[in-house]
């Protein structure tokens, strides 16, 4: 919807760069916030609030006719989301401790839908109401739902217990583990958004309509939904995640080189692999919770790991954009993204084996 929302607002080129980069800069502010906020407020206020500022900015900037109104509400409701996004593990710790890959399958399935719904829906939605504020409001409406079972938990808060072995977002960041986490899930943010961002245009140059490339990209998205609900409670079964991760990821460099072989012909098959590879985010999430002991733990390694990841994750659009521009093709900028899993199988290779943050602050 960004070329309808530039021409209704009048938005700038470098008004719309700074749009689309919003979601990497909310992801590292507002991540990296999120556990000191939750320490002093309680985590479910703090979840709360997080769900409040999504219905808000989502409502609002599908309301307004202002450009500079429409980024700042976009910032409050990306915000929301990334302080949301970063408790989540540490929720999960919280009230499910015996079971953080049963429920870490279930949210992340539902992040799956979600996505997948958002490639589908938003267009039609738009289509039907006349304009896209219908689009972009629709989301609002299940922001505002998602929240409601929050208020009940808010009475009766906890805070995620500050001690003398308490782990905070600088101590994660003196650890080898931290920084092989940040590095692993930016690697693999990157690698998601080029594809979400990129991939579309790509089928539509070979030979695809508008409305084809779309659902290509949501066949790949989807893919992820049955594989969300398998693969964490998989990986959480294991006390090792290196073969299951290295499967998985695997898939990535299959489907790239598939698609500069034949991107036409064999589309629907590319599609399939790389909708597979993507299926390393709800795996990332669940090794957030494994790989630390408390929940307050769980949520300064979410926090470093989030928020530093997704800094290096912006290089993955800006990258393949650039070297689309430049050689007006996508050998180039697949290439890019298959030597980029050389980092990130390295670095996944690490994160899967046992360890747990404290354990290497105490070393």
């Amino acid at each position: 919807m960004l070329a309808e929302i530039r021409a209704t607002l009048g938005m700038s080129p470098a008004a719309a760069g700074l749009l689309t980069s919003l979601p990497v800069l909310a992801f590292a502010v507002f991540g990296a916030l999120a556990p000191t906020a939750a320490a002093r407020l309680g985590v479910h206020r703090v979840t709360l609030l997080a769900l409040v500022a999504a219905v808000v900015g989502l409502a609002g900037r599908a309301a307004t006719s202002s450009e500079a109104l429409f980024l700042a509400l976009s910032m409050l409701a990306l915000g929301g989301m990334a302080m949301a996004n970063v408790l989540l593990p540490s929720l999960v710790k919280l009230h499910f401790p015996d079971a953080v890959g049963r429920v870490t399958a279930i949210y992340s399935t539902a992040l799956a839908v979600g996505l997948t719904s958002s490639l589908l829906l938003t267009v039609p939605v738009s289509d039907a109401g006349g304009s896209w504020r219908w689009g972009l409001g629709l989301w609002a409406v299940l922001a505002l739902l998602s929240a409601l079972p929050w208020i009940g938990l808010v009475a009766h808060d906890r805070t995620l217990e500050s001690g003398e072995r308490s782990v905070r977002w600088s101590d994660v960041a003196r650890t080898r583990l931290g920084w092989a986490m940040a590095a692993f899930f930016g690697l693999q943010s990157m690698q998601a958004y080029a594809v979400f961002g990129w991939f579309a245009q790509l089928w539509r140059d070979n030979g695809y309509s508008a409305g084809q490339a779309g659902a290509l990209v949501a066949l790949l998205a989807g893919v992820s939904i049955p594989l969300s609900l398998w693969a964490p409670a998989a990986v959480a079964r294991r006390d090792d995640q290196a073969r299951i991760l290295l499967a998985v990821m695997l898939c990535y460099p299959v489907g790239y080189v598939g698609l500069m072989v034949a991107p036409h012909d064999l589309a629907i098959l590319w599609a399939l692999f790389v909708g597979v590879g993507a299926v390393t985010f709800p795996i990332v999430l669940v090794l957030i919770g494994l790989r630390a002991r408390t929940p307050q733990g769980t949520a300064a390694l979410s926090s470093f790991t989030q928020s530093t990841g997704y800094l290096l994750a912006a290089v993955g659009p800006f990258g393949v954009g650039t070297l689309y521009d430049a050689t007006g093709g996508w050998t180039a900028p697949l290439v890019l993204l298959t030597a980029l899993m050389v980092p990130q199988i390295a670095a996944g290779m690490y994160v899967a084996r046992p360890a747990k943050i404290e354990d290497q602050l105490r070393s």
